[in-house]
């Protein structure tokens, strides 16, 4: 029994149809009829699509649409990534893909009224704080001008300044 690629390759030529001819009636690109023809499934992203144009192209060839579905089923059969339905979701990332689906998962309306919660304790806390807490009186305040003042060298002496001569 001849496959599903040939049996619409038959059907195409014995219509007397181009590539071209189907890719424009079934809005298919012409790389998926030939990868149709061809039996080349791997330039289709998952079996759904593989299925969705065959059954559209079986349509325009006026061939049976559940036989050919079936035969393609059990072409399907054989391979292990064209027999199970696509996995839902992607292979587990890394920890920053696992922080990304924490955050969509957040109600962001909840987080935006907590954020401006806080940015209004923040501030009342900072306007209130003031009072609550006086400053502390200045212990230098007391001084009057020219209490201090630095000792001065009653000898005279002034230290001989270095030179880069060599020490003897």
């Amino acid at each position: 029994m001849p496959t599903v690629a040939e049996q619409l390759r038959a059907a195409r030529e014995a219509m007397s149809l181009t590539p071209q001819q189907v890719a424009e009636i079934t809005k298919l690109k012409v790389e998926q009829v030939t990868a149709l023809e061809d039996g080349d499934y791997a330039s289709f992203p998952a079996p759904v699509y593989i299925r969705g144009s065959i059954r559209t192209y079986a349509k325009l060839l006026k061939l049976d649409v559940p036989k050919l579905i079936a035969q393609l089923d059990t072409e399907f059969a054989d391979s292990a990534e064209l027999s199970g339905p696509p996995p839902l979701t992607p292979p587990a990332g890394g920890v920053l893909d696992w922080m990304m689906l924490q955050l969509s998962r957040l109600d962001w309306r909840i987080v935006a009224g907590l954020g401006a919660l806080v940015v209004v304790l923040i501030i009342a806390w900072s306007l209130l704080r003031p009072a609550t807490h006086p400053r502390k009186a200045d212990p230098l305040s007391t001084l009057g001008p020219g209490l201090y003042t630095p000792r001065r060298s009653s000898s005279g002496e002034i230290l001989p300044s270095p030179t880069n001569t060599p020490a003897r």
